[in-house]
């Protein structure tokens, strides 16, 4: 019989200790660490320097973050700790498929979701920030349903019948809550267009000819129609509204993202190159992960006169519409 002595039998043992032990030097040597980045802290801090910086050239501009309403808290959580420095730096937030649309367009978002989104956009306005409510439904009933459940929480609301956001919708034949009133804060808006993607009208002239025979208190629409910028004297003629009334027009801009069919993006870039440009968005062709905390990255966006902000408060605009504010969750999931 072969007798194993104590020694040869904590050998093994040992020898594992000890390799356990060198991998962790080897990695205390290489400089890893745990990521300790907190996105949703770093999505707050960009929104509010851009909105100090927009601020600084226009006393009255307006500031509209998009989805992403969980950052009015440190945890997320209706009940957490209010960010007020933030919260103070918007007028109001946009909000998509509370309603309809969450899943697939033209169906009710599940309860749970809408209940989540919901109790965070009344935690928004308990603040006294206004809550663009954009639905995505095209079934007539469904739209009419969208205004009234918007309207019980008396949120400004868009039911919009193409998610590509292209179009001036048929029904209702006019505006929801229609007024002619005139439009000087978002507070002071009954409904909006969401209007961003002009691929419908063959030129500026017809989708400004289009959008000034409508009735709308607040337009929300994109600084380019084919990669050409609308003007100052372009985006004069949007703020009046057919009945006479004048009206706001905000630009859209996504800041969570990189689009390649944009005026900032060149022709050598790539996924990694620059270090802060990532991953092709899967549902969205042409737009790209950033890391949005980048200096490079926000130096695009806004704090110097060829930044995207810029070339929009030149345009006149009366304020920004900031998409994919939501981009932290992509980093948290990862």
């Amino acid at each position: 019989m072969k007798v194993i002595s104590g020694f040869n039998y904590l050998k093994p043992i040992i020898i594992f200790i000890f390799l356990l032990i060198f991998a962790i030097g080897c990695d205390d040597v290489s400089g890893s660490s745990p990521d300790t980045t907190n996105y949703r802290a770093e999505m707050r801090d960009f929104v509010i320097s851009l909105s100090a910086y927009a601020r600084g050239i226009q006393s009255n501009f307006i500031i509209i973050p998009q989805n992403g309403t969980a950052l009015i808290t440190t945890s997320g959580e209706i009940d957490g700790i209010l960010e007020s420095t933030y919260i103070n730096s918007v007028h109001a937030v946009g909000r998509e498929s509370m309603f309809y649309g969450y899943d697939n367009d033209d169906e009710p978002t599940p309860q749970y979701d809408s209940e989540e989104l919901l109790n965070l956009c009344l935690l928004w306005e308990n603040n006294n920030v206004e809550v663009l409510s954009t639905d995505y439904c095209f079934t007539h009933s469904k739209m009419d349903n969208s205004y009234v459940l918007n309207a019980q929480y008396d949120f400004i609301s868009f039911a919009a019948d193409e998610r590509d956001l292209n179009n001036i919708p048929d029904y209702p034949t006019t505006p929801h809550n229609m007024n002619s009133n005139n439009i000087t804060d978002v507070a002071d808006a009954q409904n909006f267009l969401y209007l961003i993607n002009s691929e419908n009208y063959s030129t500026k002239a017809a989708f400004i000819q289009a959008v000034s025979n409508t009735n709308y208190d607040l337009i929300i629409m994109d600084l380019f129609h084919n990669e050409e910028p609308f003007t100052e004297s372009e985006i004069t003629l949007l703020k009046t509204k057919a009945n006479g009334a004048t009206r706001l027009v905000v630009c859209y801009m996504s800041i969570g993202e990189a689009e390649d069919y944009r005026f900032y993006w060149q022709s050598d870039w790539t996924t990694g190159n620059p270090g802060w440009l990532l991953e092709e968005n899967p549902d969205w062709a042409g737009n790209y992960k950033v890391k949005y905390w980048d200096s490079e990255w926000q130096a695009i966006i806004f704090g110097n006169n060829s930044s995207y902000l810029f070339n929009i408060l030149s345009a006149g605009f009366d304020g920004v519409y900031l998409d994919i504010i939501d981009g932290f969750e992509y980093f948290e999931e990862m």
